[in-house]
Order: C-alpha cells, then structure tokens, then sequence
C-alpha cells in the first residue's frame, strides 16, 4: 500500500472549517505508519493554490507518496465522510485524477506537511 497524503484546505475565518478540524485531527492521529495529514489554511497559504480557487469549505486533496491524486474537492464535514475517503485511497477504490493544475496542487502542499 502506497501512503497517503491528506490535505484539508480551509480558511479560519469558515466557521465548518473550525467544527471540522477536530474530526480531521481524529482521522490523522489513525493514520498508517509514512502517511501524513496537512490542515492547510488557504488564507495563510494562498500561493499552494495557483491558479484553482477553493469556493466550498471543507475541500479535501487526498494523494500518494508517488505524486497521484485520488480526491479532490469539497465534502460534507463529517468524520464518517473523510473516513470511507481515505479508506477508499487505501484501498486503490478510487481512480487517479489526470489534471495537471491538481497535481501540481498535491506536491505544493506536500511540500507544507
């Protein structure tokens, strides 16, 4: 199993962001051993973004260790939601996206993490 790369992109001021930072926190702390989760808060970070605009909070980025994306893109903030995502990651269920901007996207915030 290749590890995983998780990112929630998010602003401070989201009031979902603020409730969901401790389910995401919670999914962090069961990660598998080389994988790694980033809370990256675009206001602070707005240069990982590029040219892609993040409009719906939460918004997930779930990649590999070999530079794949598996999910991008905005959920519903509930533990149960970002659990089935990430198993599904892990479990090769969910098929890479072939998008450059995202790509690039998941190796600038590797990069934070």
């Amino acid at each position: 199993m290749t590890p995983l790369f998780v990112a929630c992109l998010c602003a401070e001021w989201c009031g979902s962001c603020r409730d969901y930072r401790a389910t995401f926190e919670s999914q962090a702390r069961l990660a598998v051993t080389g994988e790694r989760f980033a809370w990256i808060d675009i206001e602070d970070h707005a240069d990982v973004l590029g040219d892609l605009e993040i409009e719906t909070f939460p918004t997930l980025l779930i990649g590999d260790a070999h530079g794949r994306v598996h999910f991008y893109g905005s959920v519903t903030p509930h533990g149960r939601t970002l659990e089935r995502l990430v198993d599904g990651a892990r479990l090769g269920e969910l098929k890479a996206i072939d998008d450059d901007a995202i790509t690039a996207l998941a190796a600038r915030a590797r990069a934070l993490a």
